[in-house]
C-alpha cells in the first residue's frame, strides 16, 4: 500500500548539519501523522519528531532546538533538518507515517553517523 523511501543519511562531523528526506508513495488518503524515529546500537527505538498534516510538531527533548521537522503534503514528503549534530545523535533513523485509525508504515531506515 504505502511505501516510505528515505534518503540523506551519511557521515557528518560534530556541529555539522544534515537533512533527511522521506517520500511516501501509494497513498490514497491523507497521512495524518508523519515522523522520525531513531535507534542506536543497544538502544530501543525512540521518537525524534512528529508532524501532523496541519503542521503541528512535537520533538524529543534531546533534539529540541536543534532539529526541525517539516512536510510537503503536495509531494508526500517529510523532512528532518538536523543542526548542531552531536555524537549521541548517531543512529539509524526511520521514517514513520500513520493514518487514522489503524494504518502504520515504516521506512527502511537510513544511517546517520556523527564523528570527528
Amino acid at each position: 500500500q504505502v511505501q516510505l523511501v528515505e534518503s540523506g543519511g551519511g557521515l557528518v562531523q560534530p556541529g555539522g548539519s544534515l537533512r533527511l528526506s522521506c517520500a511516501a508513495s501509494g497513498s490514497e488518503f491523507t497521512l495524518n501523522m508523519m515522523g522520525w524515529y531513531r535507534q542506536a546500537p543497544g538502544n530501543e527505538r525512540e521518537l525524534v519528531a512528529t508532524i501532523t498534516h496541519g503542521d503541528t510538531t512535537n520533538y524529543a527533548d534531546s533534539v529540541k532546538g536543534r532539529f526541525t521537522i517539516s512536510r510537503d503534503n503536495a509531494k508526500n514528503t517529510v523532512y528532518l533538518q538536523m543542526n548542531s549534530l552531536k555524537a549521541e545523535d548517531t543512529a539509524v533513523y526511520y521514517c514513520n507515517a500513520k493514518r487514522w485509525p489503524h494504518e502504520n508504515y515504516w521506512g527502511q531506515g537510513t544511517q546517520v553517523t556523527v564523528s570527528a
